[in-house]
Protein backbone atom coordinates (compact mmCIF):
# COMPACT_ATOMS: atom_id res chain seq x y z
CA UNK A 1 0.00 0.00 0.00
CA UNK A 2 0.99 3.60 -0.57
CA UNK A 3 1.66 5.69 2.03
CA UNK A 4 0.95 9.26 1.31
CA UNK A 5 1.75 12.94 3.19
CA UNK A 6 0.55 16.43 2.17
CA UNK A 7 0.49 19.33 3.76
CA UNK A 8 -2.30 21.48 3.95
CA UNK A 9 -4.65 18.58 4.24
CA UNK A 10 -8.17 20.29 5.30
CA UNK A 11 -9.05 22.32 2.13
CA UNK A 12 -8.78 23.14 -1.21
CA UNK A 13 -6.38 20.88 -3.46
CA UNK A 14 -5.04 19.60 -0.61
CA UNK A 15 -8.16 18.10 0.74
CA UNK A 16 -9.37 16.93 -2.89
CA UNK A 17 -5.56 15.12 -2.91
CA UNK A 18 -6.20 13.24 0.12
CA UNK A 19 -9.52 11.84 -1.56
CA UNK A 20 -8.45 10.81 -3.72
CA UNK A 21 -5.26 9.20 -2.77
CA UNK A 22 -7.81 7.25 -0.33
CA UNK A 23 -10.24 6.35 -3.12
CA UNK A 24 -7.11 4.63 -4.23
CA UNK A 25 -7.02 2.65 -1.85
CA UNK A 26 -3.44 4.60 -0.26
CA UNK A 27 -2.74 5.38 3.45
CA UNK A 28 -3.08 9.43 3.74
CA UNK A 29 -1.44 11.51 6.31
CA UNK A 30 -2.09 15.27 6.09
CA UNK A 31 -0.87 18.36 7.86
CA UNK A 32 -3.91 20.29 9.58
CA UNK A 33 -2.72 23.50 11.80
CA UNK A 34 -5.46 22.69 14.77
CA UNK A 35 -6.71 20.26 16.48
CA UNK A 36 -10.44 21.15 15.18
CA UNK A 37 -9.23 20.93 11.76
CA UNK A 38 -7.79 17.65 12.49
CA UNK A 39 -11.14 16.14 13.98
CA UNK A 40 -13.21 18.02 11.10
CA UNK A 41 -11.01 17.02 8.26
CA UNK A 42 -10.88 13.32 9.69
CA UNK A 43 -14.33 12.78 10.02
CA UNK A 44 -14.92 14.39 6.45
CA UNK A 45 -12.34 11.83 5.04
CA UNK A 46 -13.05 8.38 6.94
CA UNK A 47 -11.19 5.97 7.16
CA UNK A 48 -7.45 5.70 5.91
CA UNK A 49 -6.42 9.51 7.02
CA UNK A 50 -4.42 10.24 9.83
CA UNK A 51 -4.38 13.81 10.68
CA UNK A 52 -0.53 15.38 11.40
CA UNK A 53 -1.41 18.66 13.61
CA UNK A 54 1.76 21.15 12.91
CA UNK A 55 1.75 24.98 11.15
CA UNK A 56 4.42 24.22 8.16
CA UNK A 57 6.56 27.21 9.38
CA UNK A 58 6.76 25.69 12.83
CA UNK A 59 10.15 23.72 12.66
CA UNK A 60 9.97 22.02 15.98
CA UNK A 61 6.25 20.80 15.33
CA UNK A 62 7.42 19.91 12.27
CA UNK A 63 10.10 17.68 13.63
CA UNK A 64 8.01 16.11 16.31
CA UNK A 65 5.55 15.43 13.55
CA UNK A 66 7.74 13.62 11.85
CA UNK A 67 9.07 12.25 14.90
CA UNK A 68 5.85 10.88 15.95
CA UNK A 69 5.78 8.20 12.76
CA UNK A 70 7.04 4.50 12.65
CA UNK A 71 6.28 3.87 8.93
CA UNK A 72 7.75 4.67 5.25
CA UNK A 73 6.65 7.65 3.40
CA UNK A 74 6.01 6.59 -0.30
CA UNK A 75 5.58 10.02 -1.50
CA UNK A 76 5.41 13.62 0.32
CA UNK A 77 3.28 16.08 -1.20
CA UNK A 78 4.65 19.93 -0.50
CA UNK A 79 1.12 21.39 -0.93
CA UNK A 80 0.09 24.07 1.54
CA UNK A 81 0.68 27.38 0.73
CA UNK A 82 -0.10 31.50 0.69
CA UNK A 83 -1.22 33.80 -1.90
CA UNK A 84 1.03 36.41 0.47
CA UNK A 85 -0.13 40.30 1.36
CA UNK A 86 -3.68 41.86 -0.56
CA UNK A 87 -2.46 42.59 -4.00
CA UNK A 88 -1.84 46.32 -3.94
CA UNK A 89 0.68 45.70 -1.48
CA UNK A 90 2.69 43.40 -2.97
CA UNK A 91 4.08 45.31 -5.91
CA UNK A 92 7.46 46.06 -7.00
CA UNK A 93 6.61 49.83 -5.99
CA UNK A 94 4.78 49.30 -2.85
CA UNK A 95 5.78 46.11 -0.70
CA UNK A 96 4.46 44.81 2.31
CA UNK A 97 7.86 43.77 3.25
CA UNK A 98 6.79 41.85 6.27
CA UNK A 99 4.44 40.13 4.53
CA UNK A 100 6.79 39.10 1.70
CA UNK A 101 8.97 37.83 4.65
CA UNK A 102 5.64 35.64 5.34
CA UNK A 103 5.50 34.29 1.70
CA UNK A 104 8.49 33.42 1.25
CA UNK A 105 8.59 31.40 5.12
CA UNK A 106 5.06 29.73 3.99
CA UNK A 107 5.74 28.87 0.01
CA UNK A 108 10.01 28.92 -0.30
CA UNK A 109 11.55 27.78 3.66
CA UNK A 110 8.42 25.63 4.96
CA UNK A 111 8.68 22.91 1.92
CA UNK A 112 12.61 22.05 2.20
CA UNK A 113 12.04 22.37 6.02
CA UNK A 114 9.08 19.41 5.79
CA UNK A 115 10.73 17.65 3.17
CA UNK A 116 14.30 17.44 5.68
CA UNK A 117 12.55 16.26 8.54
CA UNK A 118 10.19 13.63 6.69
CA UNK A 119 13.01 12.23 4.47
CA UNK A 120 14.55 9.78 7.15
CA UNK A 121 10.94 8.33 6.27
CA UNK A 122 11.39 8.97 2.52
CA UNK A 123 14.49 7.09 2.72
CA UNK A 124 12.89 4.12 4.01
CA UNK A 125 10.46 3.55 1.34
CA UNK A 126 11.60 1.75 -1.65
CA UNK A 127 10.63 4.42 -3.90
CA UNK A 128 10.33 7.94 -2.39
CA UNK A 129 9.16 10.79 -3.51
CA UNK A 130 8.92 14.52 -3.29
CA UNK A 131 6.45 16.81 -5.40
CA UNK A 132 6.07 20.54 -4.47
CA UNK A 133 3.27 22.32 -5.45
CA UNK A 134 4.49 25.63 -7.48
CA UNK A 135 2.24 27.61 -10.05
CA UNK A 136 2.73 28.89 -13.28
CA UNK A 137 3.24 32.22 -12.02
CA UNK A 138 6.66 31.49 -11.08
CA UNK A 139 7.45 30.91 -14.80
CA UNK A 140 10.61 33.38 -15.72
CA UNK A 141 9.33 33.79 -18.78
CA UNK A 142 6.52 35.46 -17.65
CA UNK A 143 7.45 39.06 -16.97
CA UNK A 144 3.81 40.40 -15.22
CA UNK A 145 4.51 42.61 -12.13
CA UNK A 146 1.00 41.32 -10.27
CA UNK A 147 1.23 39.68 -6.80
CA UNK A 148 4.98 39.57 -7.17
CA UNK A 149 5.92 38.17 -3.39
CA UNK A 150 4.06 34.61 -4.25
CA UNK A 151 5.69 34.76 -7.60
CA UNK A 152 8.58 35.46 -6.37
CA UNK A 153 8.28 32.57 -3.03
CA UNK A 154 7.52 30.00 -6.16
CA UNK A 155 10.19 30.54 -8.36
CA UNK A 156 12.67 30.25 -5.05
CA UNK A 157 11.35 27.37 -4.02
CA UNK A 158 11.47 26.19 -7.57
CA UNK A 159 15.38 26.46 -7.37
CA UNK A 160 14.97 25.26 -3.70
CA UNK A 161 13.61 21.90 -5.00
CA UNK A 162 15.53 21.66 -7.91
CA UNK A 163 19.15 21.13 -5.54
CA UNK A 164 16.93 19.01 -3.58
CA UNK A 165 15.92 16.55 -6.51
CA UNK A 166 20.59 16.90 -7.40
CA UNK A 167 21.32 15.65 -3.43
CA UNK A 168 18.27 12.94 -3.43
CA UNK A 169 18.85 11.21 -6.36
CA UNK A 170 22.01 9.23 -5.73
CA UNK A 171 19.65 7.90 -3.05
CA UNK A 172 17.03 7.20 -5.66
CA UNK A 173 14.55 9.80 -4.02
CA UNK A 174 12.61 11.45 -7.02
CA UNK A 175 11.43 15.11 -6.59
CA UNK A 176 9.44 17.41 -8.61
CA UNK A 177 7.66 20.75 -9.24
CA UNK A 178 4.13 20.83 -9.72
CA UNK A 179 2.37 23.75 -11.96
CA UNK A 180 -1.48 23.14 -11.05
CA UNK A 181 -2.81 25.68 -13.21
CA UNK A 182 -5.27 27.82 -11.82
CA UNK A 183 -7.66 26.23 -9.86
CA UNK A 184 -11.39 26.94 -8.20
CA UNK A 185 -10.17 27.38 -4.56
CA UNK A 186 -9.90 30.12 -2.06
CA UNK A 187 -6.76 30.79 -3.81
CA UNK A 188 -7.52 30.77 -7.06
CA UNK A 189 -11.20 32.09 -6.90
CA UNK A 190 -14.63 31.16 -9.16
CA UNK A 191 -12.86 32.39 -12.25
CA UNK A 192 -10.80 29.81 -12.30
CA UNK A 193 -10.74 27.64 -15.32
CA UNK A 194 -9.59 24.27 -13.43
CA UNK A 195 -11.91 22.09 -10.84
CA UNK A 196 -9.88 20.97 -7.64
CA UNK A 197 -11.27 17.28 -8.29
CA UNK A 198 -9.63 17.20 -11.47
CA UNK A 199 -6.24 18.82 -10.67
CA UNK A 200 -5.69 16.12 -7.90
CA UNK A 201 -6.51 13.76 -9.61
CA UNK A 202 -3.40 14.92 -12.07
CA UNK A 203 -1.08 15.25 -9.21
CA UNK A 204 -1.63 11.89 -7.68
CA UNK A 205 -1.21 10.58 -11.59
CA UNK A 206 1.95 12.46 -11.46
CA UNK A 207 3.18 11.27 -8.07
CA UNK A 208 2.19 7.78 -8.49
CA UNK A 209 4.54 7.74 -11.75
CA UNK A 210 7.38 9.43 -11.10
CA UNK A 211 10.46 8.54 -10.95
CA UNK A 212 14.22 9.49 -11.54
CA UNK A 213 13.99 9.76 -14.80
CA UNK A 214 11.67 13.06 -14.17
CA UNK A 215 13.29 14.25 -10.88
CA UNK A 216 14.03 18.09 -11.11
CA UNK A 217 11.51 19.03 -13.65
CA UNK A 218 8.37 21.46 -13.18
CA UNK A 219 5.41 19.22 -14.47
CA UNK A 220 2.17 20.49 -15.49
CA UNK A 221 -1.06 18.70 -13.31
CA UNK A 222 -1.14 17.18 -16.84
CA UNK A 223 1.92 15.10 -16.69
CA UNK A 224 3.45 17.62 -19.06
CA UNK A 225 6.48 19.01 -18.48
CA UNK A 226 6.90 22.51 -18.54
CA UNK A 227 9.67 25.34 -18.51
CA UNK A 228 10.68 27.01 -15.39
Amino acid sequence: MTTLLITGANRGIGFHLARGALNKGWQVYGSVRTEAQAEQTAAELGSGFTPLVFDVTDRAAVKSAAASLDAPIDILINNAGTIGPPDADQTTLNMDFDGFARTLEINTLAPLAVAQAFVPYIRKSDNGRILTVSSQMSWMGYASSDRIAYRASKAAVNKVMQGLATDLAPEGIAVCLIDPGWVQTDMGGPAATLKPTEVARGIINVADALTLARTGQFIEWTGRERAF
